[in-house]
């Protein structure tokens, strides 16, 4: 089985428009979908009534990595996916990850692009294929063997911002095997309409040299918080 989980905070929207749509990839495919939440449940219940296939999990706990730890604890696959509530997977999803695991990797991301079409844009998506200094990156929708996840005590719910670099580090310390999918994912560039092309990828880049530094996460999200506008 195959676990998608879905990080969600103030998402409703999102978790409207993506399930469905989860649900269409998913036929022929033994999928779970779930939708961890750091508040009330009742905001998401009209979202997934809808779906046969997802449910909702929450702890009351906030922050992407405790929700998303609960969600793969919850989860009953034999394959983790990592989901942000605002990217939207290709065709053919299912059957990349399934096909990827059954090889020789334990683990994979995808390439993606822009729902906003721009030369800046498309350049930033350009690199979201090949190795590099933004490579593990959560929009990039990591997929892992859940073994090996837990193996690697899951996410360091004491990151509080980039715990997705965070986990990526430890995967390339531990030799862990993977490989960048080239079938893109939809990704909001809201956060680009919000603030700006330059003030994103200048933020992005501060705070991915600061991470490999070896800056504390508080300090990190301090300097995110103040750079970027994210109330969408």
């Amino acid at each position: 089985m195959i676990s998608v989980i879905i990080p969600a905070f103030n998402e409703e929207e999102n978790i409207k428009e993506l399930l469905p749509l989860l649900d269409k990839l998913a036929k022929g495919f033994n999928v779970e979908i779930i939708v961890s939440i750091g508040e009330c449940v009742g905001n998401y219940t009209d979202c997934i009534k809808e779906s046969s296939n997802a449910r909702l999990v929450s702890k009351g706990r906030k922050g992407r990595a405790k929700q998303m730890n609960i969600g793969a604890f919850m989860s009953k696959g034999n394959t983790l996916v990592f989901l942000h509530a605002d990217v939207r997977p290709p065709h053919g999803f299912f059957k990349d990850i399934q096909e990827t695991l059954s090889q020789d990797y334990e683990a994979g991301f995808f390439s993606y692009r822009f729902d906003k079409d721009n030369f800046f844009l498309r350049m930033n998506a350009s690199f979201t294929g090949k190795d590099g200094l933004f490579t593990g990156g959560g929009d990039q929708c990591l997929f892992i063997k859940k073994s090996v996840f837990e193996d690697l005590n899951g996410f360091d719910e004491e990151q509080i911002i980039m715990e997705d670099f965070e986990f990526f580090k430890r995967m390339k310390n531990k030799k862990i095997s993977y490989t960048i999918i080239q079938n893109d994912l939809i990704v909001s560039a809201r956060k680009y309409i919000k603030n700006s092309y330059t003030r994103v990828n200048l933020t992005n880049l501060m705070l991915v040299v600061l991470f490999k530094l070896g800056a504390p996460s508080h300090k990190l999200k301090s300097l995110h918080d103040k750079c970027l506008r994210l109330n969408y």
